[in-house]
């Protein structure tokens, strides 16, 4: 929310909130106790209501949203598969946040394929970082009264055209609700957060993986590098160290 700068003057501190807990690394407020955090848990738990035994996939699942997505889906008792773009990718998804099973989706030459392979029985939950293509398969896949939580589309951020999706008839025919939610509108919610999510870290049920640039000068580099899929769990720059 300020500059990207050494020294920030804030002169609206009613739009920001006092770090009380600092028995945690205080970057994690960038990402798992920020923003990220708290997409993951508002696209989740609030918008798509998951139960117990479903089944859920995850698109970028190995960024700042995605890999706490898989693990509060895992801690609710679900069947979490994701994707991502690389092999070190994918065999973080399965052995440090435990998802079920993980694929590289550049291996893949048939994504509605693929899905089928990893849901024979098909998606309760889809939580959409992606778009593109990759929605068009899911869609596929859905099962009937299936909820979708778009909470990004990267795909499509930097294309001058943005593509088109071709099986929205199966919104219709499975009955599916996809919803696109902002995360400023759960920020109430926040303390909620907290409440749930301090306790699971401090046991050790919530792994988080941050990649860190050293130094203001790199956080240009580190940007554009989002798009390309070169980061491996939350992109951070670091100012200053504690």
């Amino acid at each position: 929310m300020t500059g990207w700068e050494e020294y920030s003057l804030i002169t609206a501190p009613e739009t920001l909130f006092k770090i009380e807990h600092t028995d945690v690394p205080l970057s994690y407020y960038t990402g798992l106790l920020g923003m990220a955090g708290m997409s993951a848990y508002a696209g989740f738990f609030k918008v798509c209501s998951p139960k117990k035994g479903e089944t859920v996939f995850i698109s970028a699942a190995s960024g700042a949203v995605g890999q706490l997505v898989g693990q509060f889906a895992k801690l609710t008792g679900c069947y979490v598969v994701g994707s991502a773009g690389s092999k070190e990718k994918v065999d973080l998804l399965k052995n440090k946040f435990k998802f079920d099973d993980a694929f590289n989706y550049k291996e893949e030459p048939d994504l509605n394929v693929a899905l089928k392979r990893y849901f024979p029985d098909g998606i309760d939950i889809y939580f959409e970082n992606v778009g593109g293509k990759m929605l068009d398969a899911v869609l596929l896949n859905m099962k009937v009264h299936g909820r979708i939580a778009a909470c990004g589309m990267i795909s499509q951020y930097n294309l001058k055209q943005h593509e088109g999706v071709h099986n929205l008839i199966q919104i219709v025919v499975k009955q599916i609700r996809m919803e696109g939610f902002l995360v400023f509108g759960y920020y109430s919610q926040y303390p909620e957060y907290l409440e749930m999510v301090l306790p699971q870290i401090r046991e050790g049920k919530i792994a988080y993986v941050e990649d860190i640039s050293e130094g203001l000068e790199s956080g240009p580099a580190a940007l554009i590098g989002l798009f390309s899929g070169k980061n491996v769990g939350k992109q951070v720059v670091a100012v200053a160290r504690e």
